[in-house]
């Protein structure tokens, strides 16, 4: 795994049969749909991949397949974030048995956590870590909103990056800032519309759930933003706005980006739209939507 991490790396969708069944056919599906896309990684066990609502053999069986199918053509980091310390070392240990590239690491939810508690955190748990990690900023699941001072002390620890999702844009240009005189240190947006202006100030790329159903898309837009072609960003930029517009609005719960994004995959017959409880997926009436709207997406260069 080269450093610094860049481009674009899916938070990988969790393809399941039911709560306790990982669907085989459909990651295979998934895996080789994403990277014929040409993305540079993959991101296992996060918020898109309903990581704590997985049980942990399933997180491990997951892990285990999806890097036996990728066989390090791109690096794989995996989403190790837990109320249980020991169960974050444990999935750590177990991503590098199987040949993962990378852990990512949120503050442990559930408990409100002052600064000085999590800064002991993380120093307790990333000296006990056998695999390079990235942070990831969170606050809208964890109850935390990692602060700059935050970041640099865990950078001090050892962290290649960080992966940015409170879509609080000031934060991220502060985050660039403040490293852009470390070249092995990746800033990584979570908000999908901030790719290009992430890249034009010195950011690295994005971990973008849009990318599982149009992994090309969100390449072509990274490269794009890297060539600093202001016409093509344009273009893309307002197809991923119409996926904003359109698949992220359908239904009326905040769970609905995740099922919209399986939705697809399901209707594009890569894999199951099956969501771990305590989520359900859509109604036929909201999944006709979702295909209606894929149709319309079809049709915009």
């Amino acid at each position: 795994m080269q450093l610094p991490l860049k481009g674009i790396i899916p938070p990988v969708i969790t393809p399941l049969n039911n709560y306790s069944d990982l669907d085989v056919e459909g990651l295979q599906n998934l895996i080789e749909h994403l990277i014929a896309g040409n993305v540079h990684g993959l991101f296992l066990l996060g918020t898109n991949g309903e990581a704590p609502s997985l049980s942990y053999q399933l997180r491990k069986d997951f892990i285990k397949l999806t890097c036996d199918l990728v066989n390090h053509r791109v690096p794989v980091l995996v989403g190790i974030s837990d109320t249980s310390f020991a169960g974050s070392l444990d999935i750590s240990e177990y991503s590098k048995a199987c040949g993962a590239d990378a852990v990512v690491v949120a503050p442990p939810y559930y408990f409100p956590v002052a600064e000085e508690e999590l800064i002991n955190y993380f120093e307790a748990l990333t000296t006990r870590l056998n695999l390079p990690f990235l942070l990831y900023n969170m606050p809208s699941h964890t109850k935390v909103n990692l602060s700059l001072e935050t970041v640099k002390r865990v950078k001090e620890m050892g962290a290649i990056g960080i992966k940015d999702s409170s879509g609080d844009m000031f934060f991220l240009y502060s985050l660039i800032a403040e490293f852009i005189g470390s070249p092995d240190f990746s800033i990584f947006t979570g908000t999908e519309l901030f790719l290009p202006e992430t890249i034009r100030y010195g950011g690295h790329g994005a971990v973008a759930g849009g990318a599982n159903i149009f992994p090309e898309l969100f390449v072509k837009l990274y490269e794009a933003s890297i060539s600093n072609d202001s016409e093509t960003i344009a273009r893309l930029r307002n197809k991923v706005i119409m996926l904003y517009d359109t698949i992220y609005k359908v239904g009326k719960f905040t769970s609905r980006i995740t099922k919209g994004i399986k939705c697809s995959l399901s209707v594009m017959s890569i894999c199951s739209d099956y969501m771990a409880p305590p989520f359900s997926n859509f109604n036929s009436a909201e999944r006709k939507k979702i295909e209606e709207h894929l149709k319309e997406i079809a049709k915009v260069n």
